[in-house]
């Protein structure tokens, strides 16, 4: 007999995408809600009273009234090298890369290191409840092994690609367009589609890729179009106009991309701020997606994604940490800074719209909306359990709370890895908590 486990506690339920109509049609928290779980999947998601009546063999964990039972959080965006070097002080994009990211990552050539640096953010990030990730690695083949093979020996869904660099960057990080092709297809052959992997090809962004390059990874992802391709686009000003500068005959930054077979209704494109009309036009028109990385944003002075806009126009976005130029593991306080910048766009967003973007919404970003992102009947059984009254200062809030989207929106806010009350990982339970973290490093 399939062994089932049903958690009980007050349940967040998805019945629509609250960026498209008004949240509280799309979203609601069943209080006396359940999740019935067996064999990795969701088998039923209802009362918590009727589920446990209809399956009294079922292994039960019980939540308390100031607890939320969500899909487990989905990082969009992230490069998991640079996780030693996160909140690297006072640089802008192009100096920020050249005086931290790129002297990390070069240490990434050792496999050791390599492996060690995979674990340390796997943990870190299942400790703030994140349950996939879509990480950049290095040019490094083995860098793409280790991730790969530290979130099977976690059971985690994850993307993952081979960054390829063939200039503009340190002679110890570059390929060629020739060697990107040839190890990005390898690494496709091993790991697409085994277990829970999903591999993305992956161009770092323009000015690290010669023309040559570009096209070589057009050709694979035309080869191989039901992978991903991950890139950046429109970050920076300054960015932009090197852009410019290295490709003068393209109309805009996306352009670049475009020209090269690197634009499509898989293609995801994180931070995209400065956009010109032509590029939300064609974004729109192939359905490409976007990620919004807001503590990145805020923290190298990029500048403020216009999320009303761009869901205005149905285009898929996702939401994501971008560490290590994001400063924190925690999708919460990427929750926290989505909600500041909408504020400064004098469109902030509800509790229940910024959910759905940490989950639903980027999991259909990374086209996997149809396996996790939402507590149903047959997905994933990926589940983060909140804590809302982890501390003091929000336990006292939540007091004083008018209803449950006040308590939910207040560890929205404040609320750390101390809100995370449990973790579960297609259906295994991954308890966050100290144990979790690698032994190797503390």
């Amino acid at each position: 007999m399939t062994e089932m486990t049903l958690l009980i506690g007050p349940t967040l339920r998805f019945d629509g995408d609250p960026m498209q109509q008004p949240w509280d049609d799309a979203v609601r928290i069943d209080t006396d809600g359940g999740v019935l779980m067996a064999s990795g999947r969701i088998v039923e998601v209802g009362s918590g009273a009727t589920l446990l009546k209809a399956h009294p063999e079922a292994a039960v964990t019980r939540y308390g009234k100031t607890t939320l039972i969500c899909p487990g959080f989905i990082d969009a965006h992230a490069h998991y090298p640079q996780t030693a070097m996160i909140a690297s002080w006072g640089k802008r994009l192009i100096d920020w890369l050249n005086d931290y990211t790129f002297p990390e990552e070069m240490r990434l050539a050792d496999p050791a290191y390599a492996a060690s640096i995979a674990a340390r953010y796997l943990d870190l990030t299942l400790a703030h409840g994140t349950t996939t990730v879509a990480s950049y690695c290095t040019i490094h083949p083995h860098s793409v092994d280790a991730l790969f093979e530290a979130a099977a020996a976690r059971g985690q869904r994850i993307v993952a690609g081979k960054t390829c660099m063939d200039r503009n960057a340190p002679e110890g990080l570059l390929d060629t367009a020739q060697s990107a092709y040839d190890d990005s297809k390898a690494m496709i052959a091993r790991w697409h589609g085994q277990g829970r992997a999903g591999y993305a090809i992956t161009p770092r962004f323009s000015p690290t890729s010669t023309p040559d390059q570009l096209a070589a990874l057009g050709a694979l992802w035309a080869e191989y179009p039901d992978c991903l391709m991950q890139t950046h686009l429109s970050e920076q000003i300054d960015e932009i106009a090197w852009v410019k500068g290295l490709y003068p005959q393209a109309r805009d930054y996306l352009d670049t991309y475009e020209a090269h077979g690197l634009l499509g209704a898989r293609g995801v494109y994180g931070h995209a701020i400065h956009l010109e009309p032509r590029e939300v036009d064609k974004l729109a028109e192939v359905g490409a997606a976007l990620v919004h990385c807001p503590t990145s944003n805020t923290f190298i002075g990029s500048g403020l994604f216009d999320m009303a806009g761009l869901t205005a126009r149905r285009i898929p976005v996702g939401l994501a940490t971008d560490t290590g130029g994001g400063s924190s593991f925690s999708m919460l306080r990427t929750m926290a800074a989505a909600y500041e910048i909408g504020q400064l766009r004098h469109a902030p967003l509800h509790a229940a719209q910024l959910m759905w973007l940490a989950t639903a919404g980027s999991a259909r970003s990374l086209h996997l909306g149809d396996c996790i992102g939402t507590l149903a009947a047959e997905m994933e059984a990926d589940i983060t359990v909140l804590d809302l009254a982890s501390t003091p200062a929000i336990a006292q809030r939540v007091e004083n709370a008018g209803d449950i989207w006040e308590a939910v929106f207040a560890t929205l806010m404040m609320g750390d890895d101390r809100a995370v009350e449990d973790v579960w990982v297609a259906g295994v339970q991954r308890r966050a908590d100290a144990q979790l973290v690698s032994e190797g490093w503390r």
